[in-house]
């Protein structure tokens, strides 16, 4: 059995990548919107788990078992699992990040997986988000800046808001939030369903900020906000930036800290 001491960072960012690609494999096994819609009860994250949900979570969790090290995964499905004895070392797993895009055959569908050294947000080490359909791989790990297909992000600069992204955007949330939005001067808005890939869209530049109307969970984001931060992008969890399976809280995310606190102070800090 491997030691925590003895998986270094560029171990786990390894296996995040060869997890990831693992579960985009058990989700392509289910090829129709009705193979892919078969439910499967409630997961411990309280969302409906779809197969393709538990597909995924199970390939991840085989390479964490082939892998051999003592770890705490928290996972949308199975919820908090101790492996090899546990440990400090956390593997935040969400099998199918998007996943009414899945089930549908759209694109902005993706597992994501991070790796933390410690219980928040800022100790995480490594992480992925892997697209499913067309294939594309996001990844970072600490202080090495943030990748995508193989490429190097380049840095963020400051910019103005011509394109922000919403995410969690369910019709209510929308409604309730449209005066917010049309004063705040947006050029315009895009929706992906998917709240990992709509973070890395901001760490490549293709969204200048984004923020979710409804809270998220760790699970959603902790691989991206570490994509975002080493992109030099800001990220913000007002409410709650841990990594338990009970966190909720908003998160916006920016190409630069002025942005991110405006688009934040826009909509509330609650």
């Amino acid at each position: 059995m491997a030691s925590p001491d003895s998986v270094s960072q560029a171990d786990w960012l390894a296996f995040c990548k060869r997890a990831a690609e693992a579960a985009r494999e058990a989700v392509a096994g289910y090829s129709t919107t009705a193979e892919r819609s078969v439910e499967t009860g409630r997961g411990e994250g309280g969302d409906m788990a779809l197969v393709i949900d538990r597909a995924a979570e199970d390939a991840v969790f085989a390479e964490l078992e082939a892998l051999g090290a003592p770890v705490t995964a928290i996972a949308e499905e199975r919820g908090e699992v101790e492996l090899n004895g546990g440990g400090d070392t956390r593997v935040v797993i969400d099998p199918v990040d998007g996943s009414l895009n899945a089930k549908r055959g759209l694109p902005f569908a993706a597992v994501s997986i991070a790796v933390a050294q410690g219980s928040r947000m800022e100790d995480v080490i490594a992480g992925c988000v892997a697209e499913f359909d067309p294939p594309r791989d996001w990844w970072a790990a600490r202080g090495e800046g943030a990748f995508r297909a193989g490429e190097r992000l380049p840095a963020l600069e400051p910019g103005r808001l011509e394109l922000l992204g919403l995410e969690t955007a369910r019709p209510e949330a929308l409604a309730a939030a449209a005066e917010l939005i049309g004063t705040l001067d947006a050029d315009r808005i895009r929706a992906f369903g998917s709240v990992a890939v709509t973070m890395c869209l901001v760490a490549a530049g293709e969204l200048d900020a984004m923020i979710s109307l409804r809270t998220v969970r760790s699970v959603d984001a902790a691989a991206a906000q570490l994509i975002v931060r080493e992109a030099g992008g800001a990220v913000r969890f007002p409410a709650d930036d841990s990594l338990g399976l009970d966190m909720r809280s908003r998160v916006v995310a920016a190409r630069d800290p002025g942005l991110l606190e405006r688009v934040l102070g826009h909509f509330g800090a609650d």
